[in-house]
């Protein structure tokens, strides 16, 4: 399908050529102008507004050019049933791209223009999220289990389309913002004690760890716990997973996870844990300001506890990492800390 929307866009751009309107592109604006947050999708869509990239105007005659190239070779890699990397399509033509930025932009506009999802036209982002614990699948035929992956787990693939035949018996999914806290409960084997998935995109999540979160959400529909740090970020990375990133709303679709809950580190968590003075960070102007600014955003101020954690953290100017619970013992988080959270159903 995916393939015959390409040829359809190939066949429109040629009769406008023959038409002789020159060659043209109807491209859906993925600008800010054109995003809305959905509240009862609970995530950022793109909205109606459509532009048009055509090779008779001088200032958009090498981006039309490359919209057509990038199609042309999407069309190669989907006849040969193949994935390919962003930086693997940069590499057939340097020339014509010369930055790898602008076939990146181009490749999210194409798939505006069909309809579908990134992943759809078998161009995948390197995969940098790590799994282990309570779950098995198959992969390209291959079976895998993540509680026999080593210490470390397993690469979250990036062909998330090639897995089947999910299996868990866990109780929920941990999703940790750090890889130093993945490890730690990796290596201390948390989820034998705990039965559950812990995830990591080792920060800023990647598209194939979103996917791979809402995928196994909605097979497996056992709840999400985040561990991010108490700090502005750690709520814009959950706000990432939840709702969308903006320069991706156009997949929104099958990238969000509403509903993941907020396990810690919260800025409540500083006093009622009785975190050091010297664990607790000055935040800087630009995290202040970052703050007030999610304070203002809907997918906070849709969930009140969310938006009293947010003001004591804008109220006190303190922030803290995931690591500072350290300061009472290595391994505090997956003794003490992690066991009190969920025994005591303490999230948000």
């Amino acid at each position: 399908a995916v393939m015959e929307s390409i040829e359809a866009i190939a066949v429109r751009a040629a009769h406008s050529v023959l038409a002789g309107r020159g060659l043209a592109f109807s491209i859906p604006i993925r600008s800010a102008a054109n995003q809305l947050y959905v509240a009862e999708l609970d995530r950022i869509v793109l909205g109606n507004k459509r532009g048009t990239r055509s090779m008779t105007s001088v200032r958009e005659a090498r981006k039309t050019a490359i919209t057509t190239r990038v199609m042309e070779l999407i069309h190669q890699v989907l006849m040969r049933n193949i994935h390919i990397t962003k930086r693997d399509l940069f590499y057939t033509d340097v020339k014509l791209f010369v930055d790898q930025s602008d076939s990146d932009g181009v490749l999210d506009d194409v798939a505006c223009m069909v309809g579908c999802t990134r992943s759809n036209l078998h161009v995948v982002a390197s995969d940098k999220g790590l799994v282990v614990g309570r779950i098995s699948f198959v992969e390209d035929g291959d079976p895998i289990d993540c509680t026999k992956m080593g210490v470390g787990g397993k690469a979250i693939p990036p062909y998330i389309d090639k897995i089947t035949n999910i299996q868990s018996d866990a109780d929920f999914i941990l999703l940790v913002e750090k890889e130093a806290a993945y490890m730690r409960m990796a290596e201390d084997r948390f989820y034998n004690k705990y039965p559950c998935i812990v995830i990591t995109a080792k920060g800023q999540p990647d598209v194939a760890t979103r996917m791979f979160l809402r995928r196994i959400k909605s097979e497996l529909k056992i709840p999400v716990l985040a561990l991010v740090d108490a700090d502005p970020y750690g709520l814009k990375i959950l706000s990432v997973y939840m709702s969308g990133s903006k320069n991706m709303s156009y997949d929104s679709a099958s990238l969000t996870t509403p509903d993941i809950k907020w396990l810690g580190l919260r800025p409540s968590d500083l006093d009622r844990y009785d975190l050091p003075e010297q664990c607790r960070l000055d935040m800087t102007e630009h995290d202040i300001k970052t703050g007030k600014e999610l304070l203002n955003e809907e997918f906070v101020q849709s969930n009140p506890a969310w938006m009293r954690e947010l003001q004591i953290m804008v109220k006190t100017k303190k922030k803290a990492e995931i690591q500072a619970l350290s300061s009472f013992g290595f391994q505090f988080i997956t003794e003490v800390y992690l066991p009190r959270k969920i025994q005591e159903g303490d999230w948000l």
